[in-house]
């Protein structure tokens, strides 16, 4: 993988510009919820996670797909979503364990990060850098896949 999104919730504050910027550079209106990044926001812990598709070594998302809509790229690590081979079954939704997979009921489609084809705006727009693009690098990786871990206990407490 050349580039990595890298995310530092404890440099996010809750602002949104994320969701904002991804939805209108992806589907051209400011509507978080069409967006391919959620900020989760704990208001009472004060806590503010941006969360998108973690582009995973082995995507639960690929691995349920019964059509084959979902591949990895093994040059960029892309996952992405044939969005013509896809028929709309959800399962690569509630396979996710970071949520990084959305489906919109209007269009009847799954989407996800594309990673905005190498210049994610999400990053580009982030005021506390809590998104940053970044050159892989093994300590990168490593620490991508640490935060995955702590999230998933962080968000078992919460929950």
């Amino acid at each position: 993988m050349e580039k990595i999104l890298v995310i530092h919730p404890e440099k996010c504050v809750g602002c949104g510009s994320c969701e904002l910027g991804c939805s209108f550079k992806q589907e051209e209106t400011f509507n978080p919820s069409k967006s391919r990044v959620t900020v989760l926001r704990w208001l009472r812990e004060s806590l503010s996670v941006p969360l998108t598709c973690l582009q995973c070594d082995e995507p639960a998302c690929e691995k349920v797909c019964m059509v084959g809509a979902i591949s990895k790229d093994a040059k960029s690590g892309l996952v992405s979503v044939d969005e013509e081979t896809c028929v709309g079954c959800r399962l690569c939704v509630s396979a996710c364990p970071f949520g990084g997979m959305n489906y919109d009921l209007e269009a009847k489609r799954v989407y996800k990060c594309n990673l905005c084809d190498g210049e994610p705006e999400c990053a580009e727009l982030c005021p506390t850098d809590a998104l940053e693009f970044q050159p892989a690098s093994e300590s990168l990786v490593n620490r991508k896949k640490d935060l995955a871990r702590r999230f998933t206990e962080i968000y078992k407490e919460l929950m």
